[in-house]
């Protein structure tokens, strides 16, 4: 389904029905990357409506030519959470920049934010990050070889656990969207002049007492895990689970635990919005 939204259109899904959770995928992707995996969750846990969007410059997700940064990113999405779930309160689920995305939107619509899950989120954070070095385990040698170079770089650039199994799943879960997303955009200079928002999220909140959850790869060389907890100390009722190895994509490395993590999440949050 398609929402026109201030710069363009924003493309989305929606699944099951209940208390809303907005679901935002990393760069580069589409919403197919995050649906592949959350909605296992589900089967347990009743009682969500699932709303996965290709965030602005993905998947089917079209900007206009006046589009050019991240604070063009949370306009679009927030014009259409007051389209699509006007004036109700719902949940968040962020992974990478989909997570300084929630992030942003948390800032702006603190009064109707009722939960937010965290994974390997970018942070606003225009210093040095702290980042651990790369960590290459099970590299399978003879699938990578076959691999087109454009993905065989994404692959190694983004995954710590390089065997078969992964790519399998990194092939069937990331990659279409990877051909969908529009690199023009993504290729230019917003990173350089746009990236970060005009307005650091949560900045003047010294604690923010809705249920949170993030989730870190202690491998992670892309978002790191250290500068996380500064956001981690905000939240009052918050888990913090930081994955040894797993890196950036842990949601794949380990799938498992991270699934069990949001069960754990989406129940504590229903009992404390009671």
């Amino acid at each position: 389904m398609k929402c026109i939204v201030t710069k363009g259109c924003i493309n989305y899904e929606i699944s099951g029905s209940g208390f809303p959770i907005l679901i935002l995928h990393s760069m580069g992707t589409d919403y197919r990357s995050m649906k592949a995996w959350l909605e296992p969750v589900f089967n347990d846990i009743k009682g969500f409506q699932r709303i996965y969007i290709d965030i602005p410059a993905h998947g089917q997700s079209l900007i206009d030519d006046h589009f050019s940064s991240s604070d063009d990113m949370l306009l679009n999405i927030l014009d259409f959470i007051d389209q699509i779930i006007p004036n109700q309160e719902f949940s968040l689920i962020g992974f990478s920049y989909g997570g300084y995305l929630a992030q942003g939107i948390l800032h702006q619509r603190t009064n109707l934010v009722k939960s937010i899950c965290l994974l390997a989120t970018a942070l606003h954070l225009k210093e040095k990050r702290i980042l651990p070095e790369k960590v290459v385990q099970d590299q399978d040698t003879g699938a990578l070889v076959e691999l087109d170079s454009d993905i065989k770089i994404a692959f190694e650039t983004l995954m710590n656990i390089q065997n078969k199994e992964n790519l399998e799943i990194f092939l069937r879960e990331i990659q279409p969207g990877r051909l969908l997303a529009n690199r023009n955009f993504l290729l230019s200079n917003w990173r350089e002049k746009g990236y970060y928002f005009s307005e650091e999220p949560l900045q003047d909140a010294d604690r923010v007492s809705l249920p949170a959850l993030l989730i870190l790869g202690k491998q992670d060389s892309i978002c790191g895990y250290k500068d996380h907890f500064n956001l981690f100390e905000k939240f009052s009722h918050a888990t913090f689970a930081v994955l040894d190895q797993a890196g950036h994509m842990l949601h794949i490395e380990k799938r498992e635990i991270v699934q069990g993590l949001i069960k754990d999440w989406l129940t504590r949050s229903n009992a404390i919005s009671k």
